[in-house]
């Protein structure tokens, strides 16, 4: 059986064939690139994949902390945080 020959007995829940060559005799290539290019038009495309931003541009690098206050607070506020 080739290819040609199971497209022409694939059909549908009801019963019915899929394809159906109403006019012409085409050869088993040129059905089979007609089923690749029909079956390549109905799929959907793939979602797209989300890219995080970098984190050396990251907008919450502009805002500054709230430096810490009271005794030893000139010391804190040159620490990593």
């Amino acid at each position: 059986m080739t290819d040609a020959d199971e497209v022409a007995t694939a059909t549908t829940d009801e019963g019915r064939p899929l394809l159906r060559v109403v006019k012409g005799d085409p050869s088993p290539e040129e059905l089979a690139a007609l089923v690749a290019v029909l079956a390549s038009v109905g799929r959907a495309a793939a979602p797209p994949t989300r890219r995080t931003p970098p984190q050396w541009n990251a907008p919450r690098r502009l805002h500054r902390p709230a430096h810490p206050h009271g005794p030893g607070a000139w010391r804190a506020s040159g620490l990593p945080g």
